[in-house]
Protein backbone atom coordinates (compact mmCIF):
# COMPACT_ATOMS: atom_id res chain seq x y z
CA UNK A 1 0.00 0.00 0.00
CA UNK A 2 1.75 3.37 -0.92
CA UNK A 3 2.08 5.98 1.47
CA UNK A 4 -1.00 7.93 -0.39
CA UNK A 5 -3.55 4.89 0.44
CA UNK A 6 -2.05 4.56 3.87
CA UNK A 7 -2.75 7.94 5.21
CA UNK A 8 -6.49 8.29 3.24
CA UNK A 9 -7.45 4.76 5.41
CA UNK A 10 -6.30 6.46 8.25
CA UNK A 11 -8.46 9.34 7.94
CA UNK A 12 -11.10 7.25 7.19
CA UNK A 13 -10.88 5.22 10.66
CA UNK A 14 -10.38 8.69 12.59
CA UNK A 15 -13.72 9.58 11.31
CA UNK A 16 -15.40 6.66 11.88
CA UNK A 17 -13.98 6.62 15.24
CA UNK A 18 -14.75 10.06 15.59
CA UNK A 19 -18.31 9.69 14.58
CA UNK A 20 -18.82 6.78 17.05
CA UNK A 21 -17.47 9.05 20.09
CA UNK A 22 -20.06 11.90 18.90
CA UNK A 23 -22.72 9.66 18.98
CA UNK A 24 -21.79 8.45 22.54
CA UNK A 25 -22.00 11.90 23.70
CA UNK A 26 -24.73 13.23 22.07
CA UNK A 27 -26.57 9.88 23.26
CA UNK A 28 -26.07 10.75 26.79
CA UNK A 29 -26.11 14.20 26.28
CA UNK A 30 -29.70 13.72 25.39
CA UNK A 31 -30.95 10.93 27.48
CA UNK A 32 -33.49 12.04 30.79
CA UNK A 33 -30.92 11.88 33.66
CA UNK A 34 -32.20 10.35 36.66
CA UNK A 35 -33.02 13.04 39.55
CA UNK A 36 -30.00 13.26 41.79
CA UNK A 37 -30.42 13.94 45.95
CA UNK A 38 -28.86 17.33 46.19
CA UNK A 39 -24.87 17.23 47.21
CA UNK A 40 -24.01 19.26 49.96
CA UNK A 41 -20.76 21.94 49.28
CA UNK A 42 -18.53 19.45 50.99
CA UNK A 43 -18.71 16.55 48.88
CA UNK A 44 -21.04 14.50 50.88
CA UNK A 45 -24.65 12.94 50.33
CA UNK A 46 -26.84 14.51 52.36
CA UNK A 47 -29.18 11.82 54.72
CA UNK A 48 -32.59 11.23 54.01
CA UNK A 49 -34.69 12.99 55.95
CA UNK A 50 -36.84 10.29 57.33
CA UNK A 51 -36.58 6.76 57.66
CA UNK A 52 -38.26 3.91 55.68
CA UNK A 53 -42.17 3.80 55.61
CA UNK A 54 -42.67 1.82 59.13
CA UNK A 55 -39.28 2.79 60.50
CA UNK A 56 -38.55 4.81 63.25
CA UNK A 57 -34.85 5.79 64.55
CA UNK A 58 -34.09 4.49 67.68
CA UNK A 59 -33.24 7.42 70.52
CA UNK A 60 -33.17 8.08 73.94
CA UNK A 61 -34.84 11.23 73.62
CA UNK A 62 -38.24 10.64 74.65
CA UNK A 63 -37.21 8.94 78.25
CA UNK A 64 -34.64 11.31 78.55
CA UNK A 65 -37.23 14.32 78.67
CA UNK A 66 -39.07 12.63 81.42
CA UNK A 67 -35.58 11.79 83.35
CA UNK A 68 -33.46 14.71 83.43
CA UNK A 69 -36.22 16.92 84.73
CA UNK A 70 -35.46 15.25 87.87
CA UNK A 71 -31.82 15.69 88.33
CA UNK A 72 -30.33 18.55 89.71
CA UNK A 73 -26.96 20.42 89.71
CA UNK A 74 -25.43 20.80 93.57
CA UNK A 75 -23.24 23.89 94.17
CA UNK A 76 -21.58 23.42 97.49
CA UNK A 77 -19.48 26.31 99.71
CA UNK A 78 -17.28 25.64 102.82
CA UNK A 79 -15.42 28.36 104.79
CA UNK A 80 -12.08 27.41 105.33
CA UNK A 81 -9.86 28.92 107.97
CA UNK A 82 -6.27 29.47 106.54
CA UNK A 83 -3.01 31.03 107.60
CA UNK A 84 -1.45 34.26 105.69
CA UNK A 85 2.12 34.53 106.96
CA UNK A 86 2.15 38.11 105.33
CA UNK A 87 -0.01 38.84 107.73
CA UNK A 88 1.52 37.55 110.17
CA UNK A 89 4.17 39.53 109.14
CA UNK A 90 2.77 42.82 109.27
CA UNK A 91 0.76 42.12 112.75
CA UNK A 92 -2.38 40.81 111.09
CA UNK A 93 -2.35 37.42 112.48
CA UNK A 94 -4.87 38.00 114.99
CA UNK A 95 -7.27 38.78 112.25
CA UNK A 96 -9.57 35.59 111.18
CA UNK A 97 -8.20 34.54 107.71
CA UNK A 98 -10.65 32.29 105.52
CA UNK A 99 -11.22 31.60 102.15
CA UNK A 100 -14.19 30.13 100.39
CA UNK A 101 -13.91 26.41 99.02
CA UNK A 102 -16.27 25.69 96.26
CA UNK A 103 -17.38 22.03 94.64
CA UNK A 104 -19.96 20.61 92.75
CA UNK A 105 -22.21 17.45 91.91
CA UNK A 106 -25.10 16.43 91.40
CA UNK A 107 -28.88 14.94 93.01
CA UNK A 108 -32.07 12.89 92.06
CA UNK A 109 -35.18 14.42 92.81
CA UNK A 110 -37.23 11.50 94.85
CA UNK A 111 -40.11 13.21 96.63
CA UNK A 112 -41.08 15.79 94.57
CA UNK A 113 -44.07 16.53 97.37
CA UNK A 114 -41.06 17.15 100.21
CA UNK A 115 -38.81 17.99 97.92
CA UNK A 116 -36.77 15.60 98.76
CA UNK A 117 -32.91 14.74 96.93
CA UNK A 118 -30.46 12.08 96.98
CA UNK A 119 -27.57 12.59 96.74
CA UNK A 120 -23.33 11.51 97.62
CA UNK A 121 -22.51 12.19 101.42
CA UNK A 122 -19.45 13.37 100.01
CA UNK A 123 -20.58 16.02 98.06
CA UNK A 124 -22.25 18.19 100.66
CA UNK A 125 -20.14 16.75 103.53
CA UNK A 126 -18.82 19.81 105.85
CA UNK A 127 -20.45 22.21 103.23
CA UNK A 128 -21.55 25.56 105.01
CA UNK A 129 -24.09 26.43 101.63
CA UNK A 130 -25.74 24.09 99.29
CA UNK A 131 -27.44 25.34 96.64
CA UNK A 132 -29.74 23.15 93.86
CA UNK A 133 -30.24 24.12 90.06
CA UNK A 134 -33.08 22.56 88.08
CA UNK A 135 -33.27 21.57 84.82
CA UNK A 136 -35.38 24.59 83.94
CA UNK A 137 -32.95 27.13 85.64
CA UNK A 138 -34.41 27.56 88.79
CA UNK A 139 -32.45 27.69 91.82
CA UNK A 140 -32.82 26.95 95.72
CA UNK A 141 -31.15 26.83 98.80
CA UNK A 142 -30.97 23.36 100.62
CA UNK A 143 -30.76 22.31 103.87
CA UNK A 144 -29.51 19.16 105.14
CA UNK A 145 -31.89 16.16 106.07
CA UNK A 146 -28.98 13.58 106.93
CA UNK A 147 -25.78 12.02 105.90
CA UNK A 148 -24.08 8.00 105.73
CA UNK A 149 -20.82 8.46 105.33
CA UNK A 150 -20.28 4.82 104.78
CA UNK A 151 -22.59 4.32 102.09
CA UNK A 152 -21.62 7.75 100.68
CA UNK A 153 -25.37 8.85 100.82
CA UNK A 154 -26.95 11.92 101.99
CA UNK A 155 -30.50 13.63 101.39
CA UNK A 156 -31.21 16.93 101.28
CA UNK A 157 -34.78 19.35 101.01
CA UNK A 158 -35.69 22.12 98.81
CA UNK A 159 -39.26 24.11 99.16
CA UNK A 160 -40.07 24.44 95.98
CA UNK A 161 -43.22 24.08 93.37
CA UNK A 162 -43.72 21.73 89.98
CA UNK A 163 -40.75 19.32 91.43
CA UNK A 164 -40.89 16.13 89.17
CA UNK A 165 -39.51 12.86 91.11
CA UNK A 166 -37.75 9.94 89.39
CA UNK A 167 -39.46 6.38 89.94
CA UNK A 168 -37.53 4.44 91.95
CA UNK A 169 -36.68 0.66 90.53
CA UNK A 170 -35.52 -2.38 91.98
CA UNK A 171 -31.27 -2.60 91.47
CA UNK A 172 -31.72 -6.36 92.92
CA UNK A 173 -33.37 -6.95 89.43
CA UNK A 174 -30.36 -5.54 87.35
CA UNK A 175 -28.29 -7.94 85.45
CA UNK A 176 -24.92 -7.58 83.80
CA UNK A 177 -25.91 -6.26 80.22
CA UNK A 178 -28.95 -4.32 80.97
CA UNK A 179 -28.77 -0.86 79.43
CA UNK A 180 -28.48 2.72 81.82
CA UNK A 181 -28.16 6.08 81.52
CA UNK A 182 -25.95 8.12 83.55
CA UNK A 183 -27.13 11.88 84.18
CA UNK A 184 -25.21 14.16 85.95
CA UNK A 185 -23.00 17.55 86.04
CA UNK A 186 -19.47 16.44 84.97
CA UNK A 187 -17.08 19.05 85.31
CA UNK A 188 -19.52 21.84 86.08
CA UNK A 189 -20.37 21.86 82.23
CA UNK A 190 -24.44 21.10 82.34
CA UNK A 191 -26.65 18.15 82.77
CA UNK A 192 -25.09 16.09 80.63
CA UNK A 193 -26.00 12.21 79.30
CA UNK A 194 -23.79 9.07 78.89
CA UNK A 195 -25.14 5.13 78.35
CA UNK A 196 -23.91 2.17 78.59
CA UNK A 197 -24.50 -1.55 79.93
CA UNK A 198 -24.22 -2.74 83.47
CA UNK A 199 -20.70 -4.69 83.70
CA UNK A 200 -21.14 -5.93 86.83
CA UNK A 201 -23.39 -5.84 90.18
CA UNK A 202 -22.07 -6.42 93.93
CA UNK A 203 -18.79 -5.12 93.40
CA UNK A 204 -16.37 -4.42 96.71
CA UNK A 205 -13.15 -3.71 97.69
CA UNK A 206 -12.55 -0.48 96.41
CA UNK A 207 -10.28 1.39 98.72
CA UNK A 208 -11.56 4.21 101.10
CA UNK A 209 -15.16 3.86 99.84
CA UNK A 210 -16.64 2.57 103.21
CA UNK A 211 -19.34 -0.19 102.98
CA UNK A 212 -19.64 -1.46 99.33
CA UNK A 213 -22.29 -3.20 96.67
CA UNK A 214 -21.65 -1.01 93.95
CA UNK A 215 -23.05 -1.67 90.27
CA UNK A 216 -20.63 -1.25 87.85
CA UNK A 217 -20.95 0.24 84.44
CA UNK A 218 -19.18 1.66 81.42
CA UNK A 219 -21.28 4.84 80.89
CA UNK A 220 -18.83 7.79 81.83
CA UNK A 221 -19.18 9.01 85.58
CA UNK A 222 -16.75 12.05 85.49
CA UNK A 223 -15.90 14.34 88.55
CA UNK A 224 -18.94 16.09 88.92
CA UNK A 225 -21.45 13.03 87.91
CA UNK A 226 -21.33 12.46 91.62
CA UNK A 227 -24.74 12.14 93.35
CA UNK A 228 -26.27 11.66 89.94
CA UNK A 229 -28.80 9.29 88.23
CA UNK A 230 -27.78 6.08 86.70
CA UNK A 231 -31.22 5.10 85.15
CA UNK A 232 -32.71 2.14 82.98
CA UNK A 233 -34.51 2.10 79.56
CA UNK A 234 -37.50 2.54 80.85
CA UNK A 235 -36.69 5.89 83.04
CA UNK A 236 -36.15 4.39 86.35
CA UNK A 237 -33.63 5.10 88.87
CA UNK A 238 -31.66 1.73 89.41
CA UNK A 239 -28.25 3.86 91.54
CA UNK A 240 -26.97 6.84 92.45
CA UNK A 241 -23.34 7.36 90.56
CA UNK A 242 -20.65 7.87 93.10
CA UNK A 243 -17.17 7.47 91.48
CA UNK A 244 -14.90 6.36 88.36
CA UNK A 245 -11.28 4.89 88.80
CA UNK A 246 -8.55 5.54 86.85
CA UNK A 247 -5.18 4.66 88.06
CA UNK A 248 -4.00 7.81 86.30
CA UNK A 249 -6.24 9.78 87.80
CA UNK A 250 -9.57 11.82 86.73
CA UNK A 251 -7.62 14.12 84.31
CA UNK A 252 -6.65 11.18 82.60
CA UNK A 253 -10.15 10.95 81.36
CA UNK A 254 -12.76 8.21 81.47
CA UNK A 255 -11.79 4.01 80.73
CA UNK A 256 -15.20 2.86 81.77
CA UNK A 257 -15.26 1.96 85.21
CA UNK A 258 -17.83 3.80 86.85
CA UNK A 259 -19.40 2.88 89.80
CA UNK A 260 -23.43 3.31 91.06
CA UNK A 261 -24.94 3.02 94.91
CA UNK A 262 -27.95 0.47 94.14
CA UNK A 263 -31.00 2.01 93.99
CA UNK A 264 -32.64 -0.47 96.36
CA UNK A 265 -29.58 0.23 99.20
CA UNK A 266 -29.71 4.23 98.80
CA UNK A 267 -33.40 4.12 99.21
CA UNK A 268 -33.06 1.79 102.82
CA UNK A 269 -30.32 4.20 103.90
CA UNK A 270 -32.69 7.15 103.33
CA UNK A 271 -35.80 5.80 105.02
CA UNK A 272 -33.41 5.19 108.24
CA UNK A 273 -32.38 8.89 108.24
CA UNK A 274 -36.08 9.72 107.74
CA UNK A 275 -37.39 8.00 110.51
CA UNK A 276 -33.90 7.64 112.94
CA UNK A 277 -31.63 10.82 111.55
CA UNK A 278 -29.38 8.16 111.83
CA UNK A 279 -28.38 4.62 109.95
CA UNK A 280 -28.81 1.70 112.77
CA UNK A 281 -26.49 -1.21 111.77
CA UNK A 282 -26.34 -4.30 113.28
CA UNK A 283 -23.37 -6.64 114.02
CA UNK A 284 -22.61 -10.41 115.06
CA UNK A 285 -20.37 -9.72 117.28
CA UNK A 286 -17.22 -11.14 117.02
CA UNK A 287 -13.99 -10.43 115.11
CA UNK A 288 -12.36 -11.87 112.20
CA UNK A 289 -9.28 -12.41 109.85
CA UNK A 290 -8.79 -13.05 106.37
CA UNK A 291 -8.16 -17.10 106.14
CA UNK A 292 -6.82 -19.61 103.47
CA UNK A 293 -8.52 -22.49 103.12
CA UNK A 294 -6.78 -24.95 101.31
CA UNK A 295 -9.21 -28.63 102.03
CA UNK A 296 -12.12 -26.07 100.58
CA UNK A 297 -12.94 -25.14 97.32
CA UNK A 298 -13.99 -21.28 97.79
CA UNK A 299 -10.60 -21.02 98.73
CA UNK A 300 -10.73 -17.97 101.16
CA UNK A 301 -12.71 -17.09 104.24
CA UNK A 302 -13.30 -15.13 107.44
CA UNK A 303 -11.54 -16.74 110.51
CA UNK A 304 -13.36 -15.82 113.68
CA UNK A 305 -10.27 -15.32 116.26
CA UNK A 306 -12.84 -13.63 119.19
CA UNK A 307 -16.60 -14.26 120.06
CA UNK A 308 -18.46 -11.56 122.37
CA UNK A 309 -20.01 -12.42 125.38
CA UNK A 310 -24.15 -12.00 124.86
CA UNK A 311 -23.57 -11.59 121.57
CA UNK A 312 -25.62 -12.94 118.13
CA UNK A 313 -22.87 -14.90 117.26
CA UNK A 314 -22.25 -16.66 120.79
CA UNK A 315 -26.12 -17.43 120.98
CA UNK A 316 -26.27 -19.19 117.34
CA UNK A 317 -22.72 -21.38 118.67
CA UNK A 318 -20.50 -19.87 116.63
CA UNK A 319 -16.65 -20.77 118.13
CA UNK A 320 -13.48 -19.15 117.41
CA UNK A 321 -11.40 -20.83 114.69
CA UNK A 322 -14.67 -21.27 112.66
CA UNK A 323 -13.87 -20.38 109.02
CA UNK A 324 -17.10 -18.11 107.42
CA UNK A 325 -17.32 -18.84 103.91
CA UNK A 326 -20.72 -17.55 102.78
CA UNK A 327 -23.69 -15.63 104.44
CA UNK A 328 -27.01 -15.15 103.01
CA UNK A 329 -25.62 -17.53 99.60
CA UNK A 330 -23.29 -14.16 98.87
CA UNK A 331 -19.39 -15.67 99.12
CA UNK A 332 -17.15 -14.39 102.08
CA UNK A 333 -14.15 -14.29 101.15
CA UNK A 334 -12.19 -12.11 103.59
CA UNK A 335 -12.75 -10.32 107.26
CA UNK A 336 -13.37 -7.20 105.37
CA UNK A 337 -16.27 -8.78 103.04
CA UNK A 338 -18.02 -10.08 106.40
CA UNK A 339 -17.77 -6.53 107.78
CA UNK A 340 -19.18 -5.57 104.24
CA UNK A 341 -22.34 -7.91 104.72
CA UNK A 342 -23.12 -6.24 108.48
CA UNK A 343 -22.88 -3.26 107.38
CA UNK A 344 -25.46 -3.49 104.39
CA UNK A 345 -27.91 -5.71 106.23
CA UNK A 346 -30.63 -3.65 108.36
CA UNK A 347 -31.08 -3.68 112.03
CA UNK A 348 -32.25 -7.35 113.06
CA UNK A 349 -32.04 -8.73 109.72
CA UNK A 350 -31.20 -12.79 109.81
CA UNK A 351 -28.27 -14.15 108.40
CA UNK A 352 -27.59 -17.56 107.19
CA UNK A 353 -24.12 -18.45 107.78
CA UNK A 354 -22.04 -21.00 105.66
CA UNK A 355 -18.98 -21.91 107.81
CA UNK A 356 -16.27 -24.41 107.89
CA UNK A 357 -15.45 -26.13 111.07
CA UNK A 358 -12.31 -29.06 111.64
CA UNK A 359 -12.86 -30.05 107.78
CA UNK A 360 -16.84 -30.28 108.03
CA UNK A 361 -19.19 -27.55 106.11
CA UNK A 362 -21.72 -26.39 108.76
CA UNK A 363 -24.83 -23.99 108.18
CA UNK A 364 -25.98 -21.59 110.84
CA UNK A 365 -28.67 -19.05 111.53
CA UNK A 366 -27.65 -15.68 113.48
CA UNK A 367 -29.75 -12.19 113.51
CA UNK A 368 -27.99 -8.81 113.46
CA UNK A 369 -27.94 -7.41 116.86
CA UNK A 370 -27.26 -3.26 117.39
CA UNK A 371 -23.98 -2.51 117.65
CA UNK A 372 -22.97 0.78 119.88
CA UNK A 373 -22.57 4.06 117.95
CA UNK A 374 -20.69 6.04 121.00
CA UNK A 375 -20.03 4.92 124.67
CA UNK A 376 -19.74 6.77 127.61
CA UNK A 377 -16.02 5.23 128.52
CA UNK A 378 -16.86 6.06 132.41
CA UNK A 379 -19.48 3.52 132.28
CA UNK A 380 -16.53 0.86 131.74
CA UNK A 381 -13.63 2.17 133.49
CA UNK A 382 -14.27 5.37 136.14
CA UNK A 383 -10.01 6.10 135.23
CA UNK A 384 -11.69 6.92 131.66
CA UNK A 385 -14.88 9.19 133.32
CA UNK A 386 -15.25 12.16 130.61
CA UNK A 387 -14.03 10.20 127.35
CA UNK A 388 -16.86 9.44 124.56
CA UNK A 389 -15.71 6.53 122.78
CA UNK A 390 -16.25 5.80 118.89
CA UNK A 391 -15.49 3.02 116.22
CA UNK A 392 -13.98 3.36 113.25
CA UNK A 393 -16.01 4.53 110.62
CA UNK A 394 -16.28 1.40 107.91
CA UNK A 395 -14.72 3.48 105.19
CA UNK A 396 -11.62 3.91 107.03
CA UNK A 397 -11.67 0.14 108.38
CA UNK A 398 -11.63 -0.56 104.51
CA UNK A 399 -8.29 0.79 104.05
CA UNK A 400 -6.89 -1.25 106.69
CA UNK A 401 -7.00 1.05 109.77
CA UNK A 402 -8.91 -0.20 113.16
CA UNK A 403 -9.16 0.58 116.72
CA UNK A 404 -11.48 2.52 119.01
CA UNK A 405 -11.28 6.79 118.54
CA UNK A 406 -12.01 9.29 121.16
CA UNK A 407 -14.54 11.74 119.75
CA UNK A 408 -14.68 14.23 122.93
CA UNK A 409 -13.02 14.38 126.03
CA UNK A 410 -14.61 16.55 129.37
CA UNK A 411 -12.30 19.80 130.31
CA UNK A 412 -11.41 18.96 133.84
CA UNK A 413 -12.48 15.56 133.57
CA UNK A 414 -10.71 12.10 135.49
CA UNK A 415 -9.68 11.68 131.53
CA UNK A 416 -8.42 14.69 130.73
CA UNK A 417 -6.38 15.15 133.39
CA UNK A 418 -4.49 11.17 132.54
CA UNK A 419 -3.47 12.97 128.95
CA UNK A 420 -6.18 11.27 127.08
CA UNK A 421 -7.14 13.43 124.06
CA UNK A 422 -10.11 13.94 121.44
CA UNK A 423 -8.79 12.36 118.36
CA UNK A 424 -6.92 10.10 119.93
CA UNK A 425 -6.91 6.42 118.56
CA UNK A 426 -6.79 3.39 120.88
CA UNK A 427 -5.03 0.44 119.53
CA UNK A 428 -4.35 -1.46 122.56
CA UNK A 429 -5.74 -2.13 126.15
CA UNK A 430 -3.25 -4.31 128.49
CA UNK A 431 -1.12 -5.35 125.69
CA UNK A 432 -3.97 -6.91 123.73
CA UNK A 433 -4.90 -5.57 120.20
CA UNK A 434 -8.85 -4.52 120.24
CA UNK A 435 -10.69 -3.51 116.81
CA UNK A 436 -13.91 -2.19 118.05
CA UNK A 437 -15.79 -0.86 120.18
CA UNK A 438 -17.07 -4.27 121.52
CA UNK A 439 -13.46 -5.72 121.87
CA UNK A 440 -12.66 -2.54 124.05
CA UNK A 441 -15.58 -3.39 126.60
CA UNK A 442 -14.38 -7.19 126.79
CA UNK A 443 -11.46 -6.26 127.48
CA UNK A 444 -12.53 -3.96 130.45
CA UNK A 445 -15.21 -6.22 131.60
CA UNK A 446 -11.94 -8.02 133.61
CA UNK A 447 -11.85 -4.88 136.14
CA UNK A 448 -8.14 -4.82 135.54
CA UNK A 449 -6.13 -3.28 138.39
CA UNK A 450 -3.87 -1.62 135.75
CA UNK A 451 -5.46 0.26 132.44
CA UNK A 452 -2.43 0.97 130.06
CA UNK A 453 -3.70 2.33 126.63
CA UNK A 454 -2.08 1.63 123.53
CA UNK A 455 -2.54 4.67 121.60
CA UNK A 456 -2.01 6.30 118.28
CA UNK A 457 -1.88 9.99 117.81
CA UNK A 458 -1.35 11.80 114.73
CA UNK A 459 1.64 10.24 112.74
CA UNK A 460 2.49 9.41 116.88
CA UNK A 461 1.95 6.39 118.96
CA UNK A 462 2.72 5.34 122.67
CA UNK A 463 1.08 3.80 125.72
CA UNK A 464 -0.51 5.65 128.52
CA UNK A 465 -1.35 4.81 132.14
CA UNK A 466 -4.60 5.73 133.13
CA UNK A 467 -4.79 6.11 137.09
Amino acid sequence: MTSRLRLMAFATLCAATGALAAGLYFTQKTAQPAKAEPIPDWGIPAAQASPPAGQTLPTLAPMLAKVTPSVVNIYTKQRVRVNNPIADFFGGGRIPQERISQSLGSGVIVDAARGLILTNNHVVEGADEVSVSLSDGRTFEAQPIGSDPDTDIAVIRISAKNLVALPVADSNKLRVGDYVVAVGNPFGLGQTVTSGIVSAVGRSGLQGLGYQNFIQTDASINPGNSGGALVNLNGELVGINVASFNPRGSAAGNIGLGFAIPSSLAKEIMRQLMAYGEVRRGTLGLDAETALNPNDPLGKGARVTRIYRGSPAEVSGIRPGDVIVSANGQRIDSSDALSNMEGLLPLGAPVRLELLRDGQRLSISAQLKASPKELQAGELDARLQGAVLIDTPDRYRQTGIRGVIVSKVATGSRAERNGLEAGDRILVVNRQSIVDLAGLRAQLSQNPRILELGLARGRQSGYLQMR
